[in-house]
């Protein structure tokens, strides 16, 4: 049994903080054949909030939300060892005969 889906409000201002960019990228590019854009998004953005953002921002229906946490690589930067950002991307799943062209800006 499904459970029911979560009807999520956001403001328009909160949108704009939880979808942050596209990925391009060519594992990203190869969902467009399943439908699907990604997309990096807020740390603290749920699935709910994720899909009401999308929906509301590029008019489309989006039938499922996966997210994954990418941890940040230790690197050296100039002999001193650094750590990159940990980000979070959300790869959203878009209903039949919808589409969103990331090439272009919102």
């Amino acid at each position: 049994m499904s459970k029911p889906a979560l009807k999520v409000k956001l403001a328009k201002d909160r949108i704009y903080d939880i979808i942050l960019a596209p990925v391009i990228t060519e594992k990203a590019t190869m969902g467009a054949e399943h439908n699907q854009v990604t997309f990096r998004v807020a740390m603290d953005a749920s699935k709910p909030e994720i899909k009401a953002a999308v929906e509301g921002l590029f008019s489309v229906d989006v039938k499922a939300v996966n997210t994954s946490v990418q941890k940040g690589k230790t690197k050296r930067f100039k002999g001193t060892p650094g750590r990159r950002s940990d980000v979070k991307k959300a790869i959203v799943t878009l209903a039949a005969g919808q589409s969103i062209d990331v090439s272009t800006g919102v």
